[in-house]
């Protein structure tokens, strides 16, 4: 089998908080209603990736946003966020100098205004050390494994049982 080809596995270490966001549209004819809503996630994820960025210089706090990835769902647009930890997490959405909080305030007020025109939803996942199994087969890097990097499927076991609760070598 080819450098690759040969199967991989995450490389991140540690808990690892898995956080899904997203919109759903009933008004597609009100994009002014929206749109707001549609644009302040990249604002959010731009900011979050100039922090890790910065962090990884020492030249800022490292908030602990680890990557994330887009996804256009049945329902709507979705990310996939990955975090150190819920702290982390939490401390960003109440941070007063990130670009969170105003566009929660203002999708609150919109919403109240002109209530079911879109709806947002979350949903967060803690996962502890160790609990996390992936593959990535035959080149395919995505998720959590093209975030953080690959390491040889081997070091945490050669199957998916086997890696799932194992730590790498």
């Amino acid at each position: 089998m080819s450098e690759s080809s040969a199967p991989t596995t995450h490389a991140h270490e540690g808990e690892v908080v898995v956080f899904h966001i997203g919109m759903t549209i009933s008004k597609w004819h009100r994009p002014d209603l929206w749109m707001p809503v549609f644009t302040a996630m990249p604002r959010m994820l731009a900011e979050l990736g100039r922090n890790k960025a910065a962090a990884e210089r020492g030249e800022a706090q490292d908030l602990g946003f680890i990557g994330a990835t887009t996804l256009l769902g049945a329902q709507g647009p979705f990310v996939v966020q990955w975090w150190r930890n819920t702290e982390l997490l939490y401390a960003y959405a109440r941070r007063a100098e990130s670009t969170h909080l105003p566009a929660w305030r203002a999708f609150n007020a919109a919403a109240r205004k002109h209530p079911g025109a879109v709806g947002i939803w979350h949903e967060t996942y803690a996962v502890p050390a160790g609990h996390i199994e992936t593959l990535y087969g035959n080149g395919a890097r995505v998720g959590l494994g093209k975030i953080t990097g690959t390491v040889p499927v081997e070091r945490r076991g050669r199957g998916a049982r086997e890696r799932l609760g194992s730590r790498v070598a």
